[in-house]
């Protein structure tokens, strides 16, 4: 009997958990998750790079939270935020892709002598630049992967290639692109440029092929570790020519949108603008490591937007630019020394069976990776 009533009497209650005490623990586990990823102090920082470039122009006298700035800052992101979430995939794959200046400038001038100021065209004219990028991407990374030539030294050879032709044939602005067509870089939907969504949908697309697809796990895998991907049956070779394809088709869409902006094609634009090695600091300052593996396109979206930030800050403040070209060095070295710190310590954690914090261990640390 006694028996009895002791298996029906209930154990000890678990305490509860007040309001404040859920609080917490949705917060603590927030604060883990942004931790585990990549993309979270990136955005932290971003956050401080605004607020801190907000006080500073505010104490100066100037306008930094406005609806006319901030909507400037955007735009300006997106030819850099295009061009970057294209070389996300190349890195991410180990590899890396200095030719995208000079396939900017190609671009331009192709989409906007094609279309040649007729309407009627312009779907010919966008056919003709993304079928340039991707065939420029498959040579980078055949040369690379078949002929097993390094990715810098590859695709230093392919810029000054397209440099040379360019230089050969154009000396100044050409080619015209249609009204309609124009307006892709002015037009706005309420506060928000139309260029802006372009901007939206090129990240959105590399971040589903990330998460979502088995190329974006096998990116991360031949990234990680080409051998072992090869003996666990991945194609690397496809897999990073079909990163550095994407890359240079997203160069090729950034010369169109430069197009746009001038209404012309131009032979500068690109290089000028110094995409090549803008896109691969915004790459790494979005968490991205270089070296391949880890990171993903989030993070690469608030580097862009931390250039933009800083550089709209500097130009209010009229800060000389051989000063903000080392700032701008000095934060890119510091945050790739913390993640480089980061990395060091969750390896070591892993090795001695720690698990890292607010995770077990094994738990994939950035978007879309797989474990081995």
């Amino acid at each position: 009997m006694n028996d009895a009533a002791s298996r029906r009497r209930p154990g000890p209650r678990p305490p509860s958990i007040g309001r404040s005490g859920g609080v917490r623990t949705l917060a603590g586990g927030a604060w883990a998750a942004v931790r585990r990823s990549t993309a979270g102090p990136v955005y932290i920082a971003l956050i401080v790079v605004f607020v801190v470039s907000w006080i500073a122009v505010a104490i100066d006298g100037g306008s930094f939270f406005t609806v006319d700035n901030v909507v400037d800052m955007l735009v300006r992101s997106v030819a850099l935020g295009i061009v970057a979430a294209g070389q996300t995939l190349v890195i991410l794959g180990g590899s890396l892709d200095l030719s995208v200046a000079y396939v900017i400038s190609l671009a331009s001038i192709v989409g906007a002598e094609t279309m040649a100021g007729e309407e009627s065209r312009i779907a010919l004219g966008i056919g003709a630049v993304l079928l340039l990028g991707a065939g420029i991407g498959l040579v980078n990374g055949l040369v690379i992967t078949k002929l097993r030539v390094n990715a810098f030294i590859a695709t230093l050879g392919t810029a000054l290639i397209i440099r040379g032709i360019i230089e050969s044939r154009w000396d100044g602005p050409t080619g015209a692109v249609p009204d309609s067509f124009e307006s892709l870089g002015y037009t706005r939907f309420g506060p928000i440029p139309e260029s802006v969504i372009l901007l939206a949908a090129v990240v959105a697309v590399v971040w589903f092929l990330l998460r979502f697809t088995s190329f974006g796990h096998r990116l991360y895998a031949v990234g990680g570790n080409e051998e072992v991907s090869k003996l666990s049956g991945v194609r690397t070779h496809r897999v990073l020519i079909g990163a550095h394809m994407l890359c240079a088709m997203a160069a090729a869409l950034t010369g169109l949108f430069l197009a746009s902006r001038l209404g012309a094609g131009s032979p500068l634009v690109g290089s000028d603008g110094g995409y090549d090695l803008e896109s691969i600091a915004a790459v790494v300052l979005g968490g991205t490591y270089l070296l391949g593996g880890r990171g993903g396109v989030l993070g690469t979206l608030a580097g862009v937007f931390i250039l933009a930030v800083l550089d709209n800050a500097f130009n209010q403040l009229e800060v000389n630019a051989f000063a903000k070209d080392v700032v701008r060095g000095v934060i890119i070295i510091a945050a790739v020394a913390a993640y480089s710190v980061r990395w060091r310590s969750r390896r070591a954690r892993r090795q001695v069976g720690t698990p890292p914090p607010g995770g077990r261990e094994g738990t994939p640390a950035v978007e879309g990776a797989v474990v081995p």
